[in-house]
C-alpha cells in the first residue's frame, strides 16, 4: 500500500487508558497542526461498526474463536479500504484504538493456539502494521475493574475475566518483543498526563 501519512495503534488490557491517551494524542497533534484521523478497531467504518456491535455484545461463548477472527478480519479490511488507507495516502496521521496486535492476542491466544491461522489471514487480507504500536502496560486487576466501572454494553471480552486480562498483559508484553522495531511499552499505571508525556516522546520523532 503506497502511503505518506504516519500510523499509530494503541494497544493494551481493557481499563489501561488506552482510548484516553489515543484521544489526547490525537488533540495534541491536531493543536500542532497536524490532520489527524482519529478512529477505533472493531469499527471506524460503517460496516466495521456494524460488526463491532456483534462481536463486543451478547454472551461470551456466543462465538468461537474461529468466527471471531472472521468476523473481526472483516471489519479490519473495510476500516482499511474505507477509513485508514485513504488517510494514510492524504498524508494524515491515523491514530487507531486497538488493530491486529489484539486479534494476535484476543482470538489468536487467548482461545486456543489460532496465533497462526489470524497471521495468515491477516497477511491475506489486511497485509498492513502500524508505523509504531504505543503499548499502555496495566496490571490486570486494575486494569479489570477500571473496565468494569465504565458499565457500557461493550462487556462481552470483559466477562471473560481476570484470567483472560492476565493473559492479555503477558501476551502484548511478548508482542513487543517480537515487534520490537515498531512497539513502545509505557507504564500506564502513573497520572494521565505523565503517560501522556511519554506517549508524545514517542510519537514526535515520528512527525514530519
Amino acid at each position: 500500500m503506497s502511503r505518506s501519512g504516519l500510523f499509530v495503534s494503541f494497544e493494551g488490557i481493557d481499563g489501561s487508558g488506552k482510548s484516553t491517551q489515543a484521544r489526547m494524542l490525537a488533540d495534541r497533534l491536531r493543536a500542532t497542526g497536524q490532520d489527524v484521523v482519529l478512529t477505533r478497531e472493531p469499527g471506524g467504518s460503517p460496516g466495521a461498526e456494524e460488526i463491532r456491535a456483534l462481536v463486543l455484545q451478547g454472551d461470551p461463548d456466543r462465538w468461537s474463536a474461529e468466527t471471531e477472527i472472521l468476523l473481526f478480519t472483516a471489519a479490519r479490511r473495510d476500516h482499511l479500504e474505507r477509513t485508514i488507507r485513504p488517510a494514510l495516502e492524504a498524508g494524515k496521521v491515523v491514530i487507531c484504538d486497538r488493530f491486529a496486535d489484539s486479534t494476535r492476542m484476543y482470538q489468536g491466544l487467548s482461545r486456543g493456539n489460532l496465533r497462526a491461522k489470524v497471521d495468515a489471514l491477516h497477511d491475506l487480507m489486511i497485509g498492513v502494521e502500524p508505523d509504531l504500536t504505543l503499548l499502555i502496560d496495566m496490571d490486570p486487576e486494575i486494569g479489570l475493574s477500571r473496565a468494569k466501572a465504565r458499565n457500557t454494553v461493550e462487556e462481552r471480552f470483559e466477562d471473560f475475566g481476570a484470567s483472560l486480562q492476565e493473559a492479555m498483559r503477558a501476551g502484548f508484553l511478548a508482542l513487543a518483543k517480537e515487534y520490537a522495531d515498531r512497539f513502545r511499552v509505557i507504564d500506564g499505571a502513573r497520572d494521565t498526563d505523565t503517560v501522556a508525556e511519554d506517549v508524545w516522546a514517542a510519537v514526535s520523532p515520528h512527525l514530519t
